[in-house]
């Protein structure tokens, strides 16, 4: 990874989209806005009721990032999907998602609620079609080798590790804001999730967050070297699939959207009622952690909550947007349009009552 740019309190804001777009994304964007409204596809199209049935030969390109969903179809038996699967996309961060949506390779994908935001902050249109809210903290502060910091009240002046179009971002602003702090009391460095570990091992960031089940492998290499993690009841609450508006438009693809969300909800489920079973075949097997710590990453595991009604999820989002807003990193907006209501309730549907609320 190239040496981080020097951030400074009320950086360009510029600085971040490019960093998470690359150059040659970020001078297209302007072209790409007047693209995605073209790849809309029929108007009116969004309230169109889904199709109660997938016609033959319908196929999708699905985000599985290290092969998440993937394994969690295979060991929870559900195979039997009414539609094709043309490619497991291997792809999870945000920025990454959203440059695979323009580039068609990709037709749903899992995120946070932050990259919705910023896609339509670039002029991309996407929608919400599934929602999975989280009520304990996913992420925590890593410290770089032999920082003295202990908490988030020690940030100020430190350089952190920022991704503007990543869950991580938001959690660091909404934790600053918890302590007191803005986003000028701070040295905020555009990177993205990817170049966390890198820029913290250099001495690059003082601080960066780490997903619950990445801080043991961070803590196991630089623990020794006086690294260590500061916890905080920050949440991250949206966990949600999301599709290009143009793949919504097509109705043969929207309902097997509408097929695959059910699925998905019922994957997650598996997944934490057996954590014996995905501690091995995916921590263990093809994350390479010991068995202890995969068991310390799904003691932290939020239990899935799919809602029937995603009221408190739009008001969420609406938060997260006036925060990015107030910082300057996005203009201000209603976030009403990011949810593709007809598939509201889809997932919950799919699961026990106890996993609806």
């Amino acid at each position: 990874m190239p040496p981080a740019s020097p951030a400074v309190p009320g950086v360009d804001r510029r600085l971040f989209l490019s960093s998470l777009l690359g150059v040659a994304a970020a001078a297209g964007l302007s072209g790409c806005a007047g693209a995605s409204a073209a790849d809309s596809g029929v108007k009116g199209s969004a309230s169109a009721p889904l199709a109660t049935s997938v016609p033959s030969g319908t196929s999708l390109k699905i985000a599985s990032y290290q092969g998440v969903q993937q394994l969690q179809f295979k060991l929870a038996g559900l195979s039997d999907l009414p539609f094709t699967v043309s490619e497991w996309v291997n792809t999870g961060a945000g920025p990454d998602v959203i440059n695979a949506f323009r580039a068609k390779s990709l037709d749903v994908a899992n995120n946070a609620g932050i990259p919705p935001i910023q896609a339509h902050f670039q002029g991309y249109d996407a929608k919400i079609v599934a929602i999975d809210i989280t009520r304990k903290p996913s992420y925590v502060f890593a410290t770089k080798p032999g920082s003295d910091i202990r908490d988030v009240q020690g940030f100020q002046g430190k350089k952190l590790a920022f991704s503007q179009g990543q869950a991580q971002g938001v959690v660091l602003l909404r934790a600053l804001k918890q302590a007191g702090l803005t986003h000028d009391d701070v040295h905020l460095v555009p990177l993205t999730s990817n170049q966390f570990f890198t820029a913290l091992q250099a001495g690059q960031v003082d601080i960066a967050p780490l997903a619950n089940q990445q801080a043991p492998a961070y803590l196991k290499q630089y623990g020794p070297k006086g690294a260590h993690t500061i916890a905080t009841d920050v949440v991250d609450l949206l966990n949600l699939l999301w599709a290009p508006a143009s793949v919504l438009a097509d109705p043969a693809k929207a309902a097997a959207v509408a097929a695959y969300v059910p699925r998905w909800a019922k994957g997650q489920v598996w997944a934490y009622e057996h954590p014996d079973a995905w501690n091995e075949e995916f921590y263990v097997k093809t994350q390479n952690l010991t068995l202890a710590q995969a068991r310390s990453i799904t003691a932290l595991a939020n239990k899935p909550i799919f809602p029937p009604s995603w009221d408190e999820a739009v008001r969420w989002e609406q938060e997260t947007a006036d925060l990015l807003a107030e910082g300057g990193f996005v203009k201000r907006f209603k976030v009403d349009s990011l949810f593709d209501r007809r598939f509201e309730g889809l997932a919950a549907k799919a699961v026990p009552a106890e996993y609806q609320r």
